[in-house]
């Protein structure tokens, strides 16, 4: 087929502005944790989108900020390289907040992007007509985007439409992933990434920055039944927020260990038994070796 497109696509915005919900909606399946949280994305995901005329590469990344931690430099340098080696940015703009400084930034850095920039006005659903037009005028004042496009992840208002439009700046080319091939990213870090979505679900605002997952092992256990045995290690900062994984007589961790764990067998289809660890390494996010260590 000669007129198949491929290529990929890069997801930028602030924190929250709901890049892993419109990715894992794109994908139509899960590949993108999600969470109220700010900062939840600390890799890059890579999801695929197959379709009969071309294959589009997601590229999920942490949000942009201006750093306050080597953890945060880290994270924008990420971004920063990915924009470098796509095809086509999207921006994401969510609908229910006024644009502002944290759009202002990421604007004036997309600026600089040779790349084609979509500008998407997410959580379209959350606001009525009237408002949803204001926040597209105050996008267009931004700077220069190819196209602007107001979609809703959680109702699929546009979703297909955002498809085309990003399709349609791809340039020609082969597929680049078998098909039905729905990500790229290593199963260490997908396990990883679930424990970490379920670690976050309620808790305080000081913990998303400060958690950190590493998964130990993943072995398979003897005997006729196929199970795998997976030991992680969740690293905070400070005991108050072991304490708070934890919660009271261990009750918290195991609510913990029994939503990754779903989520987990879902992914690697078959049972699993998870070895959950919550460990302090003291003001990682600013520590080079530790960062190191944990895959930053």
């Amino acid at each position: 087929m000669t007129d198949f497109r491929s290529g990929f696509a890069c997801m930028v915005g602030r924190p929250n502005a709901g890049k892993s919900t419109l990715t894992n909606a794109l994908v139509g399946q899960k590949v993108a944790i999600t969470s109220e949280r700010p900062q939840t994305t600390r890799h890059t995901i890579r999801g695929i989108v197959h379709r009969p005329d071309a294959q589009l590469v997601l590229v999920d990344t942490p949000g942009l900020h201006r750093p306050r931690t080597l953890l945060g430099e880290r994270l924008n340098a990420l971004v920063r390289d990915t924009l470098t080696e796509v095809d086509v940015v999207v921006f994401c703009l969510p609908a229910d907040q006024k644009v502002g400084p944290g759009d202002r930034y990421i604007a004036a850095q997309l600026a600089q992007v040779s790349s084609p920039v979509i500008a998407v006005a997410t959580k379209a659903d959350l606001i009525g007509r009237g408002r949803l037009a204001e926040h597209l005028l105050a996008i267009s004042q931004l700077g220069e985007f190819a196209d602007i496009v107001p979609v809703s992840a959680v109702d699929g208002y546009q979703v297909e439409v955002l498809t085309d439009v990003i399709v349609g700046h791809l340039p020609p080319g082969p597929a680049l992933y078998p098909d039905g091939e729905l990500t790229d990213e290593p199963e260490v870090v997908m396990v990883a990434e679930l424990v970490r979505e379920a670690a976050l679900e309620g808790v305080r605002d000081e913990l998303p920055h400060s958690l950190a997952v590493v998964v130990d092992e993943i072995v398979a256990r003897e005997g006729p039944t196929p199970m795998l045995d997976v030991r992680v290690n969740l690293y905070v900062e400070r005991d108050s927020q072991k304490a708070i994984i934890i919660g009271k007589g261990g009750a918290r961790l195991r609510d913990v260990g029994s939503e990754a764990r779903r989520g987990i067998e879902a992914l690697l289809g078959t049972r699993v038994f998870l070895d959950l660890h919550v460990k302090v390494a003291k003001d990682w996010q600013r520590d080079p070796k530790q960062l190191g260590r944990m895959g930053f």
